[in-house]
């Protein structure tokens, strides 16, 4: 695989590099803005996994994500959050978000992982990882989120979720149900406003009552099965 990284620090971006050029047989190359990223892929046919900072100077992880998915439709992403890990109040085993001290196992699990994806597979995020990663980057705007023909959006304002809809439901019934779909496809737009605001629990409060919720159905499922 080609895998690119994009890192303001240049002494971290070179130690990600060397991670992956000692512990893989992959290609890997660093650059250390958006704009340098969008000029290597002028001139580079092929990157199958961008590494980047979700947010930096001269850096948008999640706009950067999006631009490069246009010119390599196949591409997956990981990325470096600025929070530190401590802050994290849910962990997901498949993640694909890294925040320091960056466990290089997982790392390179990950992009073990991402080698064995199908051609063409879509780039799929635990739906858990997107929502801990955008309040705790306290970001305004709006998730759009989709797992096969279903479709939802979730609403932030300053890192905290302030509202839900699918197309069966509005508030927190909504992201309940948003919740099931475990592994989606997201967009993000930080110019949208939610249309009301139903949601008034703090997000991680939020989350961990919607993975308590969905446990239990769970359980619920595989009880009725078994017996």
């Amino acid at each position: 695989m080609q895998l690119l990284i994009v890192h303001r620090d240049p002494e971290m971006g070179e130690a990600l590099v060397q991670m992956v050029k000692s512990y893989t047989r992959h290609q890997c190359q660093l650059v250390r803005s958006d704009s340098a990223a969008m000029d290597w892929a002028q001139r580079h046919p092929q990157c199958n996994l961008l590494l980047t900072q979700f947010e930096a100077e001269g850096i948008d992880g999640l706009a950067l994500g999006s631009s490069l998915s246009e010119i390599y439709p196949a591409l997956q992403v990981l990325f470096f959050p600025n929070y530190a890990a401590t802050e994290q109040r849910l962990e997901i085993s498949a993640t694909k978000v890294f925040p320091e001290p960056i466990e290089g196992d997982a790392l390179l699990d990950t992009i073990e992982r991402a080698e064995d994806a199908p051609p063409n597979a879509p780039d799929l995020f635990h739906l858990i990882d997107v929502l801990q990663m955008c309040c705790l980057s306290r970001r305004s705007g709006a998730l759009q989120l989709a797992k096969e023909s279903k479709s939802g959006l979730v609403f932030l304002r300053h890192g905290e979720i302030v509202h839900a809809e699918t197309t069966a439901a509005r508030g927190r019934d909504a992201l309940l149900e948003i919740a099931n779909w475990d592994f989606v496809e997201f967009a993000y737009e930080r110019s949208v406003r939610p249309p009301l605001e139903t949601i008034a629990a703090a997000w991680h409060d939020v989350l961990i009552d919607a993975v308590t919720a969905q446990k239990e159905e769970n359980a619920i499922k595989s009880h009725r099965q078994s017996a």
